[in-house]
């Protein structure tokens, strides 16, 4: 159902409040719901809850939707970017009734207006029209799933075949389905949720891992870093849970999906980390092996050091094999191993490493991905040829 005007004028009057208070309603929204539906507690990640990301993450969207209510079209992006992680997550159509009800109830408990108030008719019709958006959006990505050979609908049990230490701080854990079914031909790029039991809690949670290997027959690849405490910084629920598990013990997990991939592997394709967020590179140049590299490839890192840099060993492993492909490593201290010492500066790379008709794609954290974006523009590298994917919750931020 479409706004009325009157609804859409309302809708945007309340984006000053938003831009002012739209953390304090987020928050206060995820209590009110967990506290309503405690079962929602093992769909929604503890852990997000825990540092305000979610919160922060959830104020950002309701924003943007606010600001472009009249032209919902500007926000496709990042609704592509919602309805795969939902998808993951196994968010299906009666969950958005939940959320609905207790979005618009802390609209009215937090701004004190009635439920009856003009403005809760207009943001309830606002977010009826967004949640039809992303529960059609959803069904073709769960229809696709269901025809898609191997792949599979909701949580499915996985056996950890194998666990391999790839650096002091990241495991890679090789995952058999227990129902010794087929597995599907994901993109290389594309993630997993997986779905623990975290003892602190009492209760299962989730949270989205890369597949760090293009597709096997037999067997899914996730490479997780150990989330230690730092300061004040908690330490991450399940990454250490799942380190703390052994060969054998099960997991569950959705089916391969998101929108970060390997777009076109017969033109040159630059990779460009840092930290974990690697692991879809390595998918991806590990999809370009098995096709023996037939485009020039740049994988460029950025790393504390050598004591945290995983998978080091396979990639200089496949640029003695393939010339196609270059490496540039960038340690935060000096060591004979890395091309450089500090943060990475693109400016300084070889300009025969940064192609202009190349496709690059970047992960890492969120300030890194912002500089390496603004480095590549001002490099004249243009925008559509950039393909991000942050691993915290929420999109990338480029303004």
């Amino acid at each position: 159902m479409s706004l009325t005007a009157n609804q859409i004028e309302l809708v945007k009057a309340t984006v000053p409040v938003l831009r002012e208070n739209g953390v304090a309603l987020t928050s206060y929204f995820y209590n009110r719901m967990l506290t309503n539906h405690p079962e929602l507690k093992q769909v929604f990640n503890l852990g997000h809850q825990r540092s305000g990301a979610q919160a922060r993450s959830l104020a950002n969207a309701v924003l943007a939707y606010a600001e472009n209510i009249e032209n919902p079209a500007v926000l496709l992006p990042a609704v592509e970017l919602m309805v795969h992680k939902h998808v993951s997550l196994d968010i299906q159509a009666p969950d958005y009734a939940i959320v609905g009800n207790n979005l618009l109830h802390s609209i009215s408990e937090v701004l004190q207006i009635s439920m009856d108030d003009p403005l809760i008719e207009a943001w309830t019709a606002a977010y009826n029209q967004l949640a039809d958006i992303l529960i059609s959006t959803e069904k073709a990505i769960y229809d696709e799933h269901q025809q898609t050979k191997g792949s599979w609908l909701g949580w499915r049990k996985f056996k950890i075949a194998k666990k391999v230490e790839e650096s002091s701080e990241i495991t890679s854990f090789y995952l058999q389905p227990v129902d010794g079914g087929d597995l599907p031909t994901y993109k290389a790029g594309q993630y997993i949720s997986v779905r623990v039991f975290v003892p602190e809690l009492g209760l299962k949670q989730p949270r989205q891992y890369t597949l760090s290997d293009n597709p096997k027959s037999d067997y899914l690849r996730i490479s997780v870093k150990r989330e230690d405490p730092k300061g004040e910084l908690a330490g991450g629920w399940v990454s250490t849970t799942l380190h703390g598990l052994n060969e054998g013990d099960e997991i569950e997990a959705t089916a391969p999906t998101g929108n970060f991939f390997l777009i076109d592997s017969q033109k040159p394709n630059v990779f460009i980390s840092g930290g974990v967020g690697l692991t879809p590179m390595i998918a991806m140049l590990n999809q370009l092996v098995e096709q023996n590299v037939p485009s020039p490839v740049s994988f460029i890192h950025a790393c504390r050091n050598a004591d945290v840099h995983a998978m080091k060993a396979h990639v200089d492993g496949v640029k003695a094999q393939y010339p196609n492909v270059s490496t540039f490593t960038v340690y935060e201290v000096e060591d004979a191993q890395a091309d450089a010492t500090g943060r990475l500066d693109l400016s300084q790379i070889p300009t025969a490493l940064l192609p202009k008709d190349a496709d690059y794609y970047l992960c890492g954290p969120m300030a890194f991905m912002q500089a390496q974006y603004k480095s590549l523009v001002d490099l004249g590298v243009p925008a559509e040829q950039i393909h991000l994917e942050a691993f915290n919750t929420g999109g990338v931020k480029l303004d």
